[in-house]
């Protein structure tokens, strides 16, 4: 495992305090996306498109940290868009970790060189780096040639710079077992802490959707990866062993879309970082006005794919800490490559797709034509994100 066992055991009291206090929903990761605006316009992103007028919002300082005590999750994942787009991020990561949350900083790396002055190293902070395969993979996933070795050379930067690293690692169709496995064992030469995986989620939104994984395909596929480790070099995962279990089709589990709940420019999104379908102004307001059961494989067309980290990690942690002897014979024998695979969740039941997108961006949008307009100091008018500055 690439993560200090000091996180891990912060995560576990966490986790033990909610339910004592009789929880039954609490989040673990707060994903948090101060803006949308990317340098990148990748083929299977969904991100992306808005509007200027939504690419050219932020969230403040204050925004940020303010959400980070209002949803109380110990960790704290900023996504975009690209985060070192938005001037002030050093400010908010540096007040993240004041409130003692441990801080993945998710980037494509094309800004961090430039800007890794206004970072310090701290032991809750880890630079996330997209790195999606080697340099074709990588390259063809981002759709722009040259950007895995700017991002390469980043990551041997930062690690020089006594930063802890990551890299965040979304596979598709296309994946080649071999190459993925080769992939690794020379992202673990060069030092990164944690590799942290995903199966690519079909946004409905992105250009490219023949490249997404079904369950079945993302099963196969990471069997036949995690089958190619064979220990000369020891990966350092950034997932639970359950979650990577899972993955590998020895679990059945239903996602936990309120363990990774999202905050961004448009409020607290319903239900996860991964389908947009409504927003709510308050963290409570999500937790308590949203109606999960509609949600999920077997309950909804939309996530009958998914097998992705935000919805999943959350409940192999749940099952982790309830039962610990799973984990340790997970982390001891890694995932399972062989045998049967575990029972897959019936679709039968599932209610239709409902695409909603167009009226929350049009309501969004008239919205803000009516919101006062705010101080360029907080980093969230339109005049804070100048073309200029997007295209650095």
């Amino acid at each position: 495992m690439g993560i200090p066992l000091a996180q891990q055991a912060k995560v576990a009291a966490y986790v033990v305090k909610q339910k004592l206090a009789g929880r039954k929903r609490f989040p673990l990761v707060l994903m948090l996306e101060p803006l949308f605006r990317c340098n990148l316009a990748c083929a299977g992103c969904g991100k992306i498109d808005y509007p200027d007028a939504i690419l050219n919002k932020r969230l403040s300082v204050d925004d940020c940290l303010g959400a980070a005590e209002e949803c109380g999750a110990p960790v704290v994942a900023i996504a975009g868009g690209e985060p070192l787009l938005h001037k002030e991020m050093p400010q908010i990561v540096e007040g993240l970790l004041k409130q003692g949350r441990i801080v993945i900083l998710c980037t494509n790396a094309l800004l961090l060189e430039k800007r890794l002055e206004g970072y310090k190293p701290h032991p809750r902070f880890i630079w996330d780096i997209h790195l999606d395969g080697d340099q074709k993979q990588h390259d063809w996933a981002v759709s722009q040639d040259g950007v895995y070795d700017r991002a390469v050379a980043a990551l041997k930067k930062v690690k020089e710079a006594g930063f802890r690293t990551a890299i965040n690692c979304t596979l598709f169709n296309n994946a080649d077992p071999e190459r993925t496995a080769k992939f690794f064992d020379d992202v673990t030469a060069m030092g990164v802490d944690n590799i942290m995986l995903s199966p690519g989620y079909s946004y409905e939104r992105a250009p490219d959707q023949k490249h997404f994984l079904n369950r079945q395909t993302t099963k196969d596929l990471f069997r036949n990866i995690f089958a190619r480790n064979n220990g000369k070099t020891k990966w350092r995962m950034g997932n639970s062993p359950l979650f990577l279990d899972f993955l590998a089709g020895n679990e059945t589990y239903h996602c936990t879309p309120w363990g990774n709940p999202t905050r961004n420019i448009f409020g607290w999104q319903r239900p996860c970082y991964l389908l947009g379908e409504g927003y709510a102004k308050t963290f409570k307001e999500l937790m308590e006005d949203t109606d999960w059961d509609k949600y999920g494989v077997g309950n909804y067309e939309k996530c009958a794919d998914c097998m992705v980290h935000s919805g999943f990690e959350a409940t192999a942690a749940m099952d982790a800490i309830s039962k610990p002897w799973k984990i340790i014979a997970s982390q001891i024998r890694g995932p399972r490559t062989e045998g049967p695979m575990a029972a897959e969740i019936d679709l039968t039941k599932q209610r239709p797709a409902e695409y909603v997108f167009s009226a929350h961006v049009q309501k969004a949008m008239g919205e803000m034509k009516h919101e006062p307009k705010r101080g360029a100091k907080h980093g969230d008018t339109a005049a804070s994100a100048t073309p200029a500055t997007a295209a650095e």
